[in-house]
């Protein structure tokens, strides 16, 4: 089963209804205990930096998530869910997030292109391993949609798994170990968001057929 984090931030459903369209188990919860029965989690996320981590943590979701983590659990986290696994964020203020992946969240500059970056847009792959099951059936160049402001700038290269240029190259699918993150919504992208979804879910069914203690 796989557990979407309710942290009241999100669209909860819709990325409920995607990986039950992929075919898997997925349950929408903000219950720890659910948290902790769970093979894989899901968190999700629309909006402000400062404001979902300030939710997680009045929600007392934030050690019931990195608990999960440091069960080997698999974690994908989507578009605010994804900036969230980095150590910080400069948007309206310093933030600090749950510091899974090295580096930080940085605003687009300003310039001719418009802010957020809203709509379809190309990735392409950047990496090799093991963590690239994420994508198996993606093809180089596929399009995906995003609607962000900020994007995630990691420190090491190689937790990047595909980039996307919006006038400038940014990380738009980041992934170390089991720990995943997608800045775009795979719930809005078609057959290429479906497939990222299945490929985790399938990362979750292989992970084992029960949680670890």
């Amino acid at each position: 089963m796989i557990a979407i984090v309710d942290y009241g931030i999100g669209n909860l459903r819709s990325v409920e209804k995607a990986l039950h369209r992929v075919g898997a188990k997925a349950s929408v919860t903000a219950d720890p205990a659910v948290l902790d029965a769970s093979h894989g989690v899901v968190l999700p996320g629309v909006g402000a930096f400062g404001d979902g981590m300030a939710q997680l943590r009045a929600r007392q979701l934030v050690e019931p998530v990195m608990r999960q983590v440091e069960r080997q659990k698999p974690l994908l986290g989507i578009c605010l869910g994804m900036q969230l696994l980095f150590e910080e964020s400069d948007e309206m203020g310093l933030h600090q997030g749950l510091g899974l992946l090295p580096g930080r969240v940085v605003r687009f500059p300003e310039g001719e292109l418009k802010v957020p970056h809203i709509g379809w847009n190309q990735l392409r792959r950047a990496a090799q391993g093991p963590e690239m099951a994420l994508l198996e059936g993606i093809p180089h160049g596929a399009h995906a949609y995003f609607v962000h402001s900020f994007y995630a700038a990691p420190e090491e290269p190689g937790d990047v798994l595909a980039r996307t240029d919006y006038g400038l190259e940014f990380a738009s699918v980041v992934g170390r170990g089991r720990i995943f993150g997608a800045q775009f919504h795979p719930e809005k992208s078609q057959d290429v968001g479906l497939r990222l979804l299945s490929n985790f879910a399938d990362m979750v069914a292989g992970a084992g057929d029960s949680p670890q203690p």
